[in-house]
């Protein structure tokens, strides 16, 4: 069974860039494990929780076969650092699926995952994106490989179908 690691943050995660990539990736037989900085319930940003599987210490990339980031207010504050920037690097070595929506690209852009490539993102993370050596398209759900990116909460049931279908191909 093919595995997907979702990384949230732990308090003000975006509800539905969770809530429908899970639902759809949990629809196409994919299994998702939750992931954040701590144990327990998660808070989104509005009245979505959800439960923690695994914290981001305890994640390895190869045991997955996609790593996605979600977006909203506490993305970069919980997700962008050393820490998850290493795992993402990891995961990219290893040829996996990587997703990112919303503001969470920036995390790959800091990450240096992004350098040479097409990202979707929220419009104030383009600067960023550029900085790193990415070129923001404008789209609102952009592949480019391995990577998915999508621009934010809108085209969430978009991108969860872009993974999914990415996930599908991989051998």
């Amino acid at each position: 069974m093919k595995k997907a690691a979702m990384f949230i943050a732990f308090q003000g995660f975006r509800d539905e860039e969770y809530t429908e990539p899970k639902k759809i990736l949990e629809a196409a037989g994919i299994k998702v494990v939750t992931v954040s900085t701590a144990r327990g319930v998660a808070r989104g940003k509005f009245r979505v929780t959800a439960e923690v599987d695994k914290t981001v210490d305890e994640i390895n990339p190869a045991d997955y076969d996609a790593l996605t980031l979600v977006g909203g207010p506490g993305a970069l504050e919980q997700l962008d650092n050393e820490k998850v920037h290493g795992i993402f690097r990891e995961a990219s070595a290893l040829g996996k699926v990587l997703g990112a929506i919303c503001i969470s690209p920036v995390v790959l852009a800091h990450a240096g995952l992004l350098k040479g490539r097409r990202a979707a993102c929220w419009p104030d993370g383009a600067h960023e994106i550029e900085k790193g050596g990415g070129k923001c398209t404008g789209a609102d759900v952009e592949t480019d490989g391995k990577l998915i990116t999508a621009s934010g909460p809108l085209p969430a049931k978009r991108y969860g179908q872009a993974l999914a279908e990415a996930l599908k191909e991989k051998k």
